[in-house]
């Protein structure tokens, strides 16, 4: 709506400022008429509004009763004064003066049955109801507005009544209610109030206060903080610029565009910075007082007028008004205007505009394309964001760097006649154990290392070797090495050559023995050169795993996974999942069979038709799958198992899912090539027909391979791992770390059109040390809505993984068009000792998704992740309502913990808070202790503590009591020490711990 002013106020004659004694804008003091004036009287009506003043001798205030006059043709009130009254006219006396306030100002008056504010002040008649004009009285008086206005008012309008439609220019009868032609509302033509309500992308959001102000001003209405500049600043710099510039052009020029992005940095202190209060229509002549109109080209057109003393303040131009005259800010000609793309339809728009012209979508997203200024004390600091980018793109790139470098290495060696060898990974006792000296078994299977064409194997030199012939899964040979996870997941694998083929970079025979293996460790992409040296038994035979047909992407593979985590001991025991993710990169997802290992508590039950769904809709996008055999938490009968032919604490290969005759089975390979199911759906089962037979084993029985049922899969394993290789998707990965007391990374994330979406976080890998030494960290990845990129702060929860002692945890969203915040939590290696920044362990967030997104990774607000905490317990946590003004939430099955976290909706009252989990064992505490006691201030809400999982192998108990009180003053008194409000401190851990405002 417009600015509406109450004429029961004093009006400048100079600038028509509205103030009550003095005007602000141009210092002119009100003026007291000696002589008083009777409103009845008809030598004194005037024609122009005024205010009647009366003053009260007694109490020493101003009493302000409302005077009208009217024109010859309407009707007049007979209000009169006393003799000591005092009345202040709006404007003096002349014709030529009336025109220039009705250009100015529209006095209108409201509606007394339909409300509406703008009757034009001649009419006797509602322009929207028609209902008769009512007289004032004490109850209800007359209200009478004044709007400033850019439109004047012609006589003809004022007397045929005539009003012209906004929408198609038609002039129409005056009682009309709609436009003849085109239907277009007369209210919307004839108000001549502009909208102010500020629209997306019409705004900015102070950093200070979050106050969301119009754009036509440079310095917030409520804190008066300045306004950072959206500087686009050049691509793929990392600098610090200091620069002051101060910007003014005359008045005349004021229509330019409302502001343009500069190449510059712009010292913002507000020292250096003269500007106006937010704008208003008391402060700019002609100006509606709504945001300025914005062409098809997206320029802002604002309105000059020389008689205006100040306007508003572009957030990168300065007022600089040296000569006394009146001036406008605008940017200055000689900066260099740069036309902005939309990322959502490629439509060039005009600087000034903040959303597109096209498709409206706002500036922001463009802006993502370039770094983010993050504006400190006046310097702006550039940081660089990333792009996801198609895999295959990513893929050839990478395998284009390491060809180069293979190409040298070949070239040495045939230079040099030498055969190459990895003095990183050296065929020696160390390249096979962790502690050559003390582990080497008495009857250690290694005793030399061969090249290919010395190993002894079946056929003798026919056929040659060869990297690979048409991969299949029963190729693979598991050798002595307990590393079936790998095996079953290159069996998965190998059920599509090109995806084989995509793990070695090197797809022929070298002669030089130097071979790249592209693999995708903790989450980060890795070209592995390794020499083709492989361990042999005392008689020639390869001891690791093999190929048939005399095959060496097996062995290879093997070896440069052993490459990155050590030695080949660190490759005994795993689960299938994290072989598909070395090898893939892609997202992987585990689904768990038992009901034990549900990550929700009111999940009692495993909704078996959901996997199976699961499971056939994940074989017809030609997922990879893996199952692992009597693992987790399940109960496992040695002998049970043995007759049925499995082995469990063992991974097996899914090679098919298939619903056929009202049946449902699933297709298992054992990587060691035998030792098959015994069970239903066996080789020599009875249940097997002519017709299943001939469908699902056409070539008869393979060893090693095997139907089973889905009930029978359900009863003897515990999870089935699926790896989602998809063609087309784009990744990105990012790198931080996760410091203790503080541990949390921020990434924001942009997303330029609807987008399917996987999320993973990885952890630096263990296997590179034993067993007993291996530490793993409680991860947790969680997604919130985020309104503003330059200072995010946690919206709604959008989704979030479950938190588990893992290698890596994901999820998956479908994602709207919006800006995303990312947080990576972890917990369990908080008050651990760990204090030097290079023993931080570190994290890395790998994000695949359908369309391209952007990405940068920032720094957290000091108490973002108190906020991220009290959000995602506000929303997955159980309620307990402990006492009338109180509420406590707990976060525990699924999350490898607990969280407790307490909201306190007093106004006046504290409330004292006692948490015992002094029983709980394996956990670590956020707090330091298992035992605290916390003073939470009314109307606000603090996570008490937060237990985790120390290991993930080793089981872990959780026992809380809660006791509380109200209180009425912050200190714990009888519960903690004097004047303490903490037991323990929280200065530590104030980021997650701090009491938090209701919101």
């Amino acid at each position: 709506m417009g600015t509406i002013a109450s004429v029961l106020q004093w009006k400048c004659e100079n600038c028509n400022n509205i103030d009550p004694e003095k005007c602000v804008n141009c210092g002119k003091m009100q003026r007291i008429l000696s002589t008083s004036t009777r409103i009845g009287d008809k030598n004194n009506v005037q024609k122009n509004s005024g205010i009647l003043v009366k003053k009260d001798t007694c109490r020493g205030k101003d009493t302000f009763s409302p005077s009208r006059s009217f024109s010859d043709n309407e009707p007049s009130l007979n209000i009169s004064s006393e003799d000591d009254d005092i009345i202040t006219k709006f404007n003096a006396s002349s014709n030529q003066e009336d025109n220039n306030m009705l250009n100015n100002t529209r006095r209108t008056w409201t509606c007394s049955k339909c409300s509406y504010a703008y009757n034009r002040i001649w009419t006797d008649n509602c322009e929207i109801c028609e209902s008769i004009r009512s007289q004032p009285t004490v109850e209800q008086p007359s209200l009478i507005t004044v709007t400033k206005s850019e439109n004047s008012i012609t006589s003809a309008e004022r007397i045929e009544g005539k009003w012209t439609c906004k929408k198609c220019t038609l002039v129409n009868d005056p009682t009309s209610i709609a436009c003849a032609v085109c239907g277009g509302s007369k209210l919307r033509s004839i108000c001549s109030v502009e909208d102010m309500t500020l629209r997306k992308g019409e705004f900015w959001t102070c950093n200070k206060c979050t106050l969301k102000n119009n754009l036509s001003t440079g310095i917030c209405s409520a804190c008066k903080s300045v306004r950072s500049l959206p500087i686009e600043p050049k691509r793929l710099q990392i600098k610090e610029i200091n620069t002051e510039e101060t910007v003014a052009s005359h008045a005349a020029d004021a229509s330019s565009h409302f502001w343009q992005p500069i190449a510059k940095t712009v010292n913002l202190q507000p020292s250096q910075i003269k500007v106006s209060r937010s704008p208003s229509p008391r402060e700019i002549q002609g100006s509606s007082g709504a945001i300025p109109k914005r062409h098809s080209t997206g320029g802002s057109i604002l309105t000059s007028n020389s008689g205006s003393v100040s306007t508003s303040v572009s957030p990168i131009t300065a007022l600089n008004d040296t000569t006394g005259q009146n001036r406008t800010n605008i940017v200055n000609s000689n900066t260099v205007s740069k036309m902005w793309q939309c990322p959502a339809c490629t439509y060039e728009n005009c600087p000034a505009s903040v959303v597109c012209d096209m498709c409206s979508s706002p500036r922001g997203l463009a802006s993502s394309l370039n770094e983010s200024p993050l504006i400190s004390a006046g310097k702006v600091t550039i940081d660089i964001r990333q792009e996801s980018k198609l895999m295959e793109n990513l893929r050839q790139i990478e395998e284009k760097e390491a060809l180069n470098k293979w190409k040298n290495i070949i070239q040495y060696c045939s230079d040099n006649n030498e055969l190459f060898v990895d003095d990183s990974f050296p065929p020696a006792p160390k390249s096979l154990y962790y502690n050559p000296t003390n582990s080497i078994p008495d009857g250690n299977p290694v005793v030399q290392w061969r090249r290919p064409h010395e190993i002894s194997c079946e056929g003798g030199t026919f056929p040659p070797w060869a990297v690979f012939r048409t991969p299949l899964p029963s190729d693979i040979c598991q050798g002595v090495l307990g590393n079936c996870w790998l095996l079953s997941a290159l069996a998965v694998l190998a059920e599509r050559e090109d995806l084989v083929k995509e793990v070695l970079v090197t797809k022929e025979i070298c002669l030089q023995g130097a071979y790249q293996v592209r693999l995708c460790k903790d989450g980060k992409w890795i070209t592995v050169l390794v020499d083709d040296l492989l361990p042999c038994d005392k008689r020639g035979h390869l001891v690791y795993s093999q190929a048939k047909r005399k095959q060496l992407w097996v062995p290879l593979i093997e070896k440069a996974v052993a490459k990155i985590h050590g030695c080949y001991e660190a490759l005994v025991s795993g689960r299938a999942i994290e072989g598909l993710a070395t090898l893939t990169g892609a997202p992987c997802e585990s689904i768990p069979l038992q009901a034990s290992s549900l990550p929700m508590p009111s999940e009692d039950e495993l909704d078996k038709d959901l996997i199976w769904a699961q499971l056939l809709s994940s074989r017809c996008v030609r997922f990879l799958m893996g199952a692992s055999c009597g693992g987790g938490n399940m109960k496992v009968d040695e002998d049970e198992y043995q007759r049925k032919g499995l082995r469990p604490r063992h991974a097996y290969s899914v090679l098919d899912v298939r619903d056929i005759q009202g049946h449902r089975l699933l297709k298992l390979r054992n990587p060691w090539g035998h030792y098959s199911w015994r069970g239903n759906w066996s080789d020599d089962s009875d249940l097997w027909t002519e017709d299943l037979r001939e469908e699902l084993m056409p070539h008869g029985a393979s060893e090693g391979v095997f139907w089973i049922s889905f009930e029978d899969v359900l009863n003897y394993f515990d999870c089935i791992d699926i790896c989602k290789v998809r063609s087309g998707w784009n990744e990105v990965r990012l790198q931080d770390t996760l410091q203790p007391l503080c541990s949390i990374s921020c990434v924001l994330l942009t997303v330029l059109e609807p987008t399917e979406a996987e999320f993973t976080l990885f952890q630096e890998g263990q296997r590179n040390s034993e067993k007993s030494q291996r530490s793993q960290l409680d991860l947790c990845v969680v997604i919130f809505r985020t309104r503003s990129p330059v200072s995010p702060e946690i919206g709604r929860l959008v989704e979030h993984s479950k938190r588990q002692v893992r290698g890596f945890v994901g999820c998956h969203k479908m994602l709207e068009r919006d800006i995303y915040l990312l947080v990576c939590l972890a917990f369990n290696h908080w008050h651990t000792g760990i204090e030097e920044p290079h023993q931080y362990p570190q994290c890395v967030l790998a994000i695949h998704s359908s369309k391209r997104l952007l990405v940068e990774q920032i720094t957290p607000s000091p108490h973002l992740l108190a906020d991220a905490i009290i959000s995602l317990t506000l929303s997955k946590g159980q309620r307990h309502e402990g006492r009338e003004g109180m509420t406590a939430y707990y976060l525990t099955k699924g999350w490898a913990g607990l969280v407790v976290m307490v909201e306190n909706r007093h106004e006046n009252k504290w409330i004292h808070v006692k948490c015992d989990c002094q029983e709980s064992y394996n956990v670590v505490s956020t707090r330091g202790e298992l035992k605290t006691v916390d003073s939470v201030p009314p109307l606000q809400r603090q996570v008490i503590i937060v237990l985790t999982q120390l290991e993930g192998s080793g089981g872990f108990s959780i026992a809380h009591r809660l006791t509380h009180r109200l209180a009425n003053s912050r200190g714990l008194h009888d519960w903690g020490p004097p004047g303490a409000t903490h037991c323990p401190p929280i200065e530590s851990v104030h980021g997650l711990h701090a009491p938090r405002l209701i919101t």
